[in-house]
């Protein structure tokens, strides 16, 4: 009688089984711990373009965040969504020398923008010093985050005895600026919404070991799994609805036999009972599947 719970329940828990064991099965193939390797880009993607990411990059930092999985990954854009943007560490000749005279401007959002030029290289940085705390230089950003270690105040770049000043772009709300590591390759500077380089970025905890080995099985194997646990669960929860033809009529016969027996003499009037409820279950189950599918047309 509960053969389709059953096999549906075994089903799951063993693509969970693989699914967590699946670094371990793939070992002897792929290696894991080292990053996140890109295996599609959006066409759309801000990070599509010559200084992007492409397919087989390997994802190592996002600013000072490291990245050794796809969870890391994910970890490191929530925390840089919900914090404030970091700074750069800048010497004070270098922001003399990399500086120039611009009209400082506020946006319709509140926030200042200070580069006037429509440059694709260029960002406005604010910063202040012991005189003035809101100052604001246009930089090219390249030149200014490169070789430069993150900051949240002036105080994280006194190193070495260097007048130095921590610069933070100026960008609208909710827009960061993110340097992505992905080496050998140049750093990827993006500015953007962190959670549209999530969404249109996909990407694999597992590194081939070979080059002809496929970037795409293990992602393959690992979509698999999730859809057999998510639908072996599902179809067990409801096989075990106490509804007509299904498993959970049995059940709950069986159910009623161990327990009302005792209590309810007659067999008739026992049956009755499963019977109402069989009623009530098929009628709830039903319902949310008319409910359901009006969603969805409703749409």
């Amino acid at each position: 009688f509960f053969l389709g719970v059953w096999h549906n329940f075994v089903l799951g828990v063993g693509s969970f089984m693989v699914l967590f064991l699946l670094p371990a099965l793939l070992f002897p193939f792929y290696y894991t711990g080292v990053g996140a390797l890109v295996t599609e880009v959006a066409e759309d993607s801000p990070a599509n373009g010559p200084r992007g990411l492409f397919v087989g990059d390997l994802v190592t930092n996002l600013q000072d965040c490291p990245v050794y999985n796809v969870e890391d990954w994910n970890s490191c854009l929530g925390d840089i969504s919900e914090k404030s943007q970091v700074g750069y560490c800048v010497s004070a000749a270098t922001l003399q020398q990399l500086s120039f005279p611009a009209r400082v401007y506020r946006r319709l959002d509140g926030t200042v923008e200070c580069c006037s030029n429509n440059s694709l290289t260029d960002i406005c940085f604010s910063y202040s010093n012991k005189l003035d705390s809101h100052l604001y230089a246009c930089l090219p950003a390249r030149k200014v985050i490169e070789a430069s270690e993150v900051c949240r105040t002036n105080m994280d770049c006194q190193k070495d005895f260097v007048p130095s000043f921590c610069v933070t772009p100026s960008l609208e709300n909710q827009t960061r600026l993110i340097r992505v590591k992905h080496p050998p390759h140049i750093d990827m500077l993006y500015v953007g919404h962190p959670m549209h380089l999530q969404y249109t970025v996909s990407l694999s905890s597992f590194v081939p070991r070979q080059n002809f080995l496929s970037i795409d099985l293990p992602v393959v194997i690992e979509t698999f799994c999730k859809y057999l646990i998510s639908l072996s669960g599902a179809l067990a929860v409801i096989n075990a609805v106490p509804c007509f033809a299904l498993d959970g009529q049995w059940i709950l016969n069986s159910f009623l036999e161990a327990t009302l027996s005792s209590l309810i003499v007659e067999k008739q009037n026992r049956e009755l009972v499963g019977f109402l409820m069989l009623l009530a279950g098929s009628a709830l189950l039903a319902a949310n599947v008319a409910l359901g599918l009006w969603m969805v047309t409703a749409r």
